[in-house]
């Protein structure tokens, strides 16, 4: 449990920061971070999964760089879901996406 809470609470600052330095992104503080993380989390848990299967074929075409929209598709998702935190933009929110999935790896490896 301890884990856990220690990497959702880097994951929050982390964003936090993310959204102070990348351009075209906007949030509103890090407890508006946790709320997004945990936006975050759910959409992937719920939302990608659907997204990947309809999405199976294009994934195949582009071998497998059409994940990069479905990634981009979640992060607007909590655009549109959340009004403390904004991205501008489909190249802003790629960047923000592969930032905070290297972020989060990073996390990870430093956690376990």
């Amino acid at each position: 449990m301890g884990k856990i809470l220690i990497k959702f609470i880097l994951t929050a600052v982390l964003t936090y920061g993310l959204a102070q330095v990348l351009p075209n992104v906007q949030l509103n503080g890090v407890g508006s971070a946790a709320i997004l993380v945990i936006v975050l989390g759910l959409l992937n848990a719920t939302v990608k999964p659907i997204l990947k299967l309809i999405g199976f074929p294009i994934t195949v075409l582009t071998l497998g760089l059409f994940l990069l929209v479905i990634n981009v598709i979640i992060v607007k998702l909590a655009d549109y879901l959340m009004s403390s935190f904004s991205v501008t933009g489909f190249l802003s929110a790629l960047i923000f996406s592969l930032a905070l999935s290297l972020v989060t790896s990073v996390v990870d490896m430093i956690v376990d």
